[in-house]
């Protein structure tokens, strides 16, 4: 596989990221180095991860997940996506003081969103085994191109955030339950 095959692999994969990343830069009042950090390496490390992990689980994995995979990621970032909508109505985020919001950048939020824009990483970790071609370089550079994509996501959701006031994080759960939607309908079309 040429690294310019990886390299377009890689963006493609980082898409669903970027649009999350823009959802949780849309929520975060102002954020910092810190929240640029933790969702880029979060994201980045789970899309260099997952195509390792799909590479050495081959059959076996691709087997017992690839029935679900599509419902499970649609299910993770619609949870999420859910909580933040319910969260914005309720008035608990806004009645929070500013370090207490939450963050999507730390804790559950981080790995669920992480996890659930890395699964299709899986099938290409497999397909690359199947190729029986190394999968060390193409997996540090998905999750190179996710991490740099992920904290350019941040940046224009910070900067889009403050058009959208106190509904921000309705708009950034309901981007999250549609980036769901997207990869249920992607996967059951094909």
């Amino acid at each position: 596989m040429d690294l310019v095959s990886v390299a377009l692999i890689a963006v493609g994969l980082a898409m669903d990221a970027f649009s999350v990343c823009i959802s949780c830069g849309i929520t975060i009042p102002r954020p910092d180095f810190g929240h640029y950090f933790r969702l880029a390496a979060s994201f980045g490390f789970f899309q260099f991860i997952m195509p390792v992990i799909g590479f050495f689980g081959g059959m076996y994995l691709e087997r017992h997940i690839k029935a679900y995979d599509h419902w499970l990621a649609f299910g993770l970032l619609a949870f999420i996506g859910l909580k933040m909508v319910r969260e914005s109505f309720s008035g608990e985020s806004a009645e929070c003081p500013p370090g207490r919001r939450p963050d999507p950048s730390r804790g559950w939020s981080l790995l669920v969103l992480s996890v659930a824009t890395s699964i299709d990483a899986l099938a290409v970790g497999l397909s690359i085994g199947v190729l029986n071609r190394p999968i060390l370089l193409p997996s540090i550079i998905i999750g190179v191109v996710c991490a740099i994509v992920s904290a350019i996501g941040v940046a224009i959701g910070s900067r889009v955030g403050p058009l959208f006031g106190r509904r921000a994080e309705t708009v950034g759960g309901l981007v999250l339950i549609a980036i769901g939607i997207k990869i249920l309908i992607e996967h059951m079309a094909f």
